[in-house]
């Protein structure tokens, strides 16, 4: 009965408390699940269409301070293989991306201590003068935060001049998990839950449009987990209507090949594909002011992500022409142009390739 009474709320898109979620993630069978976010998902996306896109995700330098307990992909100053990505290179990835479709780069990491605003205020200009039509969803909170530090500025003002140099959008990355016991262990460098959520809060007040992430199933609790939505549904009900806000959301699991996370402390990944389409369908229901929620087709799958248009999520997300953070941590699901879209039509859906605002495009 108190499930029923839940369901009944979430259909109303009332917001659901903690106590509740965890409820629904606990004990809901994970047909009833199912069932009630492919509704909302309707509700919220109507029609039977799912999105994909074409992007190229470039890391600026592979030079992190942060040392991530599960990030296998940065590296020390002075290390053989530490890079700072050149213009050169740049030009050649670019030219690969429109070659393929594609106009939008996606720009992380890592927080190199040397590349200061200056220098992401230039890259940025530059790339925007060779293509000025390519659209550059770059950085995320973690790295304002540190440029914020570094600089001595505000948020405001870092994200402010980062728009002017040309970021188009802000990424969710460095989410992790928006709790502060589980960042001490997985990033303790990173920013903080309240920074990262501060910086976000930032960024849709200048209408900056951003998306959300989750990386689960390493040392978090079900009540964690779902803490992590309801912050992000409460900030969602601060920005003002017409500005973007988080545009999506896309949960991934904890990928756990080779990291010091595995290797140190013996943390694997929890990861299986009922308990992924229970994240799914679970964010759909308490995220009721976000309109899209991106399966992670790189970490999952084909057949779990398949499902997972069934079970709340409306996209699939790139084709990645180019990934190296979490590949390097054992995800190997790649799809081109074609694969993608034929998932998307074997699961029975209507592929529409969309950009990052998820609109349309030929």
């Amino acid at each position: 009965m108190i499930l029923n009474q839940i369901y009944g709320k979430a259909l109303k898109l009332i917001p659901l408390n903690a106590e509740e979620g965890a409820a629904l993630y606990k004990h809901a069978p994970l047909e009833e699940l199912i069932f009630m976010a492919d509704k909302l998902r309707h509700l919220h996306n109507p029609g039977n269409v799912a999105g994909w896109m074409i992007d190229r995700n470039v890391n600026i330098t592979n030079i992190c301070f942060s040392q991530c307990t599960f990030c296998n992909f940065c590296r020390k100053k002075g290390a053989p293989d530490a890079y700072i990505t050149t213009t050169e290179d740049y030009i050649n990835k670019i030219d690969e991306l429109y070659s393929l479709g594609g106009d939008q780069l996606l720009l992380q990491g890592g927080m190199n201590p040397e590349l200061g605003l200056s220098y992401y205020f230039d890259l940025f200009t530059k790339l925007k003068t060779l293509y000025p039509s390519v659209k550059l969803h770059a950085l995320g909170p973690p790295e304002v935060v540190y440029l914020a530090k570094k600089e001595r500025l505000s948020y405001s003002d870092v994200l402010s001049r980062l728009i002017e140099a040309g970021l188009d959008s802000l990424p969710g990355a460095g989410a992790e998990i928006l709790s502060d016991r589980v960042r001490k262990i997985v990033s303790p460098a990173k920013a903080t839950t309240e920074e990262w959520i501060e910086v976000m809060r930032t960024a849709h007040k200048l209408n900056l449009p951003t998306s959300a992430t989750m990386m689960y199933g390493h040392i978090e609790t079900t009540e964690e987990r779902i803490g992590h939505l309801i912050r992000l549904r409460d900030l969602q009900d601060e920005k003002l209507k017409d500005h973007y806000g988080f545009i999506s959301f896309i949960p991934w699991p904890f990928q756990d090949e080779g990291t010091v996370l595995r290797e140190k402390y013996g943390i694997k990944s929890r990861f299986t594909g009922p308990d992924y389409i229970r994240i799914i369908a679970v964010s759909r229901i308490i995220l009721n002011n976000i309109r899209h929620i991106q399966a992670s087709l790189l970490t999952v799958g084909k057949d779990i992500a398949m499902l997972s248009l069934h079970a709340g999520a409306d996209d699939l997300g790139s084709i990645m022409i180019e990934e190296n953070v979490v590949s390097a941590a054992g995800a190997k699901n790649r799809f081109d142009a074609e694969e993608i879209q034929s998932i998307i039509k074997e699961a029975g859906f209507i592929p529409v390739r969309r950009n990052q605002k998820y609109e349309p495009v030929s």
